[in-house]
């Protein structure tokens, strides 16, 4: 239990300390602003009951808040992106391959299939953090342009995260 335990809080500390002290202030013309931190609900393993999932995407979302002063856009986004991944893994993974594939990783699922799942919800996150935060639909036309933007960069990092630890799939 601790080797699941230990491993996920290490790096849900890690990309919280990366998005807030890192790439808080990086953005392109706020365009494209990156958000790393959903690699840590994109990573939690395939057997994690809803119920925990939904508690630690609605926890990152809040911690995340705090340090943004956004009031709880962040919690909403990421609780959507549990909802969102609930459905996704259900439709593309069988569940016969949770003992074999423990996590959604590069190493284990394979590149097109990570490459769709983050992606996937990248986009779907994206879109609902920047919704919520225009709150109106006059700028459609901006607020999607900068969902488009900002899910390329947030896709980019990961991938890059994704192959900096990348592991061979283990038979």
């Amino acid at each position: 239990m601790s080797r699941v335990i230990l491993p996920n809080f290490l790096r849900f500390l890690i990309l919280i300390f990366i998005q807030v002290f890192l790439l808080k202030n990086i953005g392109y013309y706020n365009l494209a602003v990156p958000f790393l931190y959903i690699l840590f609900i994109l990573l939690l393993p395939f057997g994690i009951p809803n119920m925990l999932l939904f508690t630690l995407a609605f926890i990152t979302g809040l911690t995340i808040d705090t340090f943004y002063d956004t009031l709880g856009i962040n919690a909403a986004a990421c609780t959507m992106l549990a909802f969102v991944r609930i459905l996704f893994i259900n439709i593309t993974v069988q569940r016969q391959g949770f003992e074999n594939e423990p996590e959604p990783r590069l190493g284990i699922m394979g590149f097109r299939w990570f490459f769709f799942y983050g992606l996937f919800l990248t986009v779907f996150h994206h879109l609902t953090l920047f919704l919520l935060e225009t709150y109106n639909f006059s700028d459609l036309r901006y607020t999607l342009i900068r969902v488009v933007f900002s899910s390329i960069f947030t896709l980019f990092l990961i991938l890059v995260t994704e192959f900096i630890f990348f592991r061979k799939r283990e038979r």
